[in-house]
């Protein structure tokens, strides 16, 4: 639930950063008879100042086409697959070991896994395992009894009608609090409901036959069936109405507000009694924060004119494409067909190994996470990675005096907050207890519901108590990375320093420097001063630190980004969203700007030798640009830009070096060629 809120800012898995063993103490030049580690994927009959993100990439992307399986296929995507391989032995082993006593890790897994890849047990049960609930949406009749099962249903991570979750008080960041957010949409954000683009639109009609064909399954004649998926749609549509577009959903303050859970009743939702529903979560809140108030007032007018049977319907799909993944081949194949095939491209299905893998990473990954690093990361790499942090730290604190357009007063404010930056570098130091999660053998669907369910729970028993800052929102075997504005904390798991083939004394510190100080630790700390995150002070409070003056000059800069990343256009008649996407643009170039300042420190900037033809200036963009290196199908592309707040990865790149004076020197990149731009038209922020 946390990820459908803005407020954490999260890299998606498109991150293909997760992939460096090394840094500037353990650096030497790769070995003679291996591959460089960056000069054997350029496709030299590109010019680096026409498309560095080709000329760096492009030799591996046409090596390696996209798999039928994979919707995108990059460095990303080869390291989980690595991953995978490790945690496929840990819960085979676990599943062969007899001995292994009821409810402890070992056993979990091996059920888990066991009953996961059991296809023929699946198919036995069908849909079986939502007898209980879809039995419960039957017997809906009106809008309160459409309620209770929405809320059961909720603690399922189903989710229909709006998002909720416990997390913390966005201006009180020592209090937890609750959070009601826009939800309920079937597509996967509002604009796919209205943007005109023949893609999207085949989406649309795509949509409503999976409905259709899911209504058969469910039992529906042809006609009703059909019948029942034009009018959900229909109602998908009005709570899209409703809804704020993606850009609007990133400022922090707009999306703050806070209310008696009466209030929420009286003024916005009449047919939901707030405190009575909390109060059936064991939630006595005496205040909500309400993202969007307006989105409520809809819903309200919604379940008031929507007839019983429609919102049955509703509550069914919505409850059938969160499971169909666990059920028999038949269901699973059609929510592949949609969800796979229709918006993001994959031609097949992944094999069943690596889907149960993804799942039990989902429902159990920190059970799997205790076991992954005792095998697979060490207490060196731990530190080194903490010592590169506190490399980036120093550089960006040395930035911030430099700059000339910020006042002395923000500036210390500034480095205050820099200063308070909690590093979480490989693996909690302190494992969650999930002693009271029962998984077992009856079916793959009822241990995912299991699992959920307890994670629901498990969120809501914080509320009321001391927050938790030590806690981690990512499994250690995570390929990605993020920033908590409320805790003011990066969070680097252990996954994200792997690259595969390539051990530490192989990758030098350029390399190292644009592909894991820039593009990871610099990235995620600049999240911490761009558009969203730059109104939470050092305690994680949204409070107001800059001058007038000041913050007046950082949006007029910011501004610059939106309108360099608006002018994309990756697909015709699709732009990229620079204010959707100004944050994450922010910390790529922050990012690249810090890991620069820190890489000029070392004895291999100073030095200056080639390494595979190339200075080490050349290699520390060529670093970075191996982080992105990543193609995906149109499909994925499109959803993409309507539905995600970071730039497709070819503009992650090319976009902010556009900015860089030092990427210009490094390729000689000339007036006239697309990388390009007038000195006074370049992004000047951090």
């Amino acid at each position: 639930m946390k990820a459908n809120l803005p407020h954490l800012r999260r890299r998606l898995l498109v991150l293909a950063l997760a992939a460096t063993c090394a840094c500037g103490a353990y650096a030497a030049a790769p070995a003679a008879t291996k591959p460089d580690v960056v000069a054997d994927h350029i496709d030299t009959s590109v010019n680096p100042g026409d498309d560095f993100f080709q000329f760096a990439n492009g030799a591996w992307l046409k090596a390696n086409p996209i798999p039928p399986e994979e919707s995108q296929w990059g460095i990303g995507q080869v390291v989980q697959d690595e991953l995978y391989t490790k945690l496929r032995k840990i819960s085979e082993d676990a599943a062969a070991d007899k001995a292994a006593k009821p409810g402890s890790d070992e056993q979990k897994v091996g059920d888990f896994w066991t009953t996961g890849m059991d296809q023929t047990k699946a198919d036995k049960l069908g849909v079986t395992p939502l007898k209980d609930e879809l039995a419960r949406i039957d017997a809906v009749h009106d809008v309160n009894s459409a309620l209770d099962e929405a809320f059961a249903l909720q603690l399922l991570g189903v989710g229909p009608f709006f998002d909720f979750q416990v997390s913390q008080d966005e201006k009180q960041s020592d209090v937890m609090a609750v959070h009601l957010w826009q939800g309920g949409l079937g597509l996967p954000e509002r604009d796919y409901y209205f943007n005109k683009e023949q893609g999207v639109a085949k989406v649309r009609a795509a949509y409503v036959e999976h409905l259709h064909r899911t209504f058969r399954m469910l039992g529906k004649p042809a006609a009703e069936a059909a019948h029942s998926a034009q009018q959900v749609m229909a109602f998908e549509t009005a709570l899209a109405k409703v809804s704020r577009p993606l850009a609007d959903l990133r400022d922090p303050l707009k999306n703050y507000n806070k209310m008696a859970p009466a209030d929420l009743t009286t003024k916005y939702t009449p047919s939901i009694a707030w405190n009575t529903r909390l109060a059936g979560w064991k939630l006595p809140a005496s205040t909500v924060i309400v993202g969007q108030p307006e989105f409520f007032s809809g819903l309200q007018a919604l379940l008031a004119k929507t007839p019983t049977p429609v919102i049955r319907d509703y509550l069914r799909a919505h409850l059938v494409d969160t499971y169909a993944a666990y059920l028999s081949q038949d269901f699973d194949n059609e929510h592949f067909d949609f969800f796979g095939r229709t918006l993001n491209g994959q031609k097949e299905q992944k094999p069943r190994w690596k889907r149960v893998m993804r799942s039990e990473n989902h429902a159990i990954g920190m059970i799997l996470g205790r076991i992954y690093v005792k095998d697979y990361f060490s207490e060196a790499a731990k530190q080194r990675y903490n010592t590169m942090v506190e490399a980036i730290r120093t550089a960006y604190g040395e930035r911030i005096e430099k700059l000339d357009w910020m006042s002395p007063a923000t500036k210390a404010k500034a480095q205050e907050k820099l200063a308070a930056v909690t590093k979480k570098v490989g693996y909690p130091d302190k494992w969650k207890d999930y002693s009271t999660l029962t998984i077992g053998r009856e079916s793959y669907a009822q241990n995912m519901m299991n699992a959920t369910r307890w994670e629901a729970e498990d969120m809501i028993s914080k509320f009321g108590k001391p927050v938790d800052r030590n806690e981690w929102e990512m499994t250690p075997q995570t390929y990605n990375a993020y920033y908590n504005p409320s805790n003011n904390e990066i969070v680097l798991p252990a996954a994200q320093f792997m690259i595969p083939g390539f051990t530490d004394n192989q990758i030098d510190d350029a390399v190292v420097y644009g592909y894991v100080a820039a593009s990871t630790i610099g990235h995620e700390i600049t999240h911490g001063f761009d558009d969203e995150g730059r109104q939470f002070d050092a305690k994680g409070n949204l409070v107001d630190w800059w001058t007038k003056e000041d913050a007046a000059r950082f949006k007029q800069r910011a501004d610059v980004m939106v309108k360099q990343f608006n002018a994309y256009e990756p697909l015709p008649g699709l732009h990229i969203n620079g204010q959707a996407s100004l944050g994450e643009n922010i910390a790529d170039f922050g990012g690249i700007m810090i890991g620069l300042d820190a890489f000029k420190k070392t004895e291999q900037y100073k030095k200056g030798e080639k390494i595979a033809g190339y200075t080490p200036l050349q290699r520390f963009f060529l670093g970075y640009a191996l982080g992105w290196l990543s193609q995906e199908r149109e499909e994925q592309l499109r959803s993409g830009l309507l539905a995600d707040v970071h730039a497709p990865a070819k503009w992650r790149v090319n976009g902010p070096l556009s900015n860089v004076p030092d990427f210009y020197e490094a390729f000689g990149v000339k007036q006239g060629q697309p990388m390009w731009r007038p000195e006074n038209q370049r992004v000047k922020i951090w």
